[in-house]
């Protein structure tokens, strides 16, 4: 059976090359945390998540920081009873990712996300934004039920894949 350009994609992302994937890491690095895109990195993750190269789909490079989600220590007045912190914060590092675009984009609803890279300090996501306002949009029968009031803020309440992940409804 012949296989398509989506398969190859998601093949050769299996095992991509180290030493581009590198380079463009030291690059985004030296960027900005929150960078609007012309195009996804990884066309075959971003399509299958809802992606269309048409008006009103914006991609969005977002540089998570990693490490931890300990929360500090009081360092104010309490009695000992309150000093104590056993909590971590429990959002994963996508969630967060789509947290910060859509705070930067406000107009724009958050449709998913996905990894295309991480090194020692940073996570790297690409977030696929939706300008539910577009006609394109509106008359688009696959994803104008964004455009609903119902789904506006989907993303602050934890409605996006990354954000049910985190709070355990989905298994992987």
């Amino acid at each position: 059976m012949a296989k398509g350009l989506y398969h190859y994609l998601r093949e050769a992302w299996k095992k991509p090359d180290k030493v581009l994937l590198r380079q463009r890491m030291i690059e985004w690095r030296k960027s900005l945390k929150i960078v609007k895109v012309e195009k996804p990195l990884r066309l075959d993750r971003a399509r299958a998540l809802g992606y269309k190269d048409k008006k009103g789909f914006i991609i969005v490079r977002v540089r998570v920081r990693r490490g931890g989600h300990k929360r500090p220590r009081p360092n104010k007045g309490r009695r000992s009873k309150r000093l104590h912190t056993r909590k971590n914060l429990k959002m994963n590092y996508q969630w967060i990712a789509e947290q910060r675009a859509a705070n930067k984009f406000k107009n724009l609803e958050v449709l998913n996300s996905y990894q295309i890279g991480k090194d020692g300090m940073y996570y790297f996501y690409e977030v696929i934004l939706v300008d539910p306002s577009k006609p394109e949009i509106k008359n688009d029968k696959t994803i104008n039920w964004i455009t609903l009031r119902k789904n506006k803020g989907r993303v602050f309440r934890g409605l996006t894949s990354a954000g049910k992940k985190s709070r355990g409804l989905r298994k992987k």
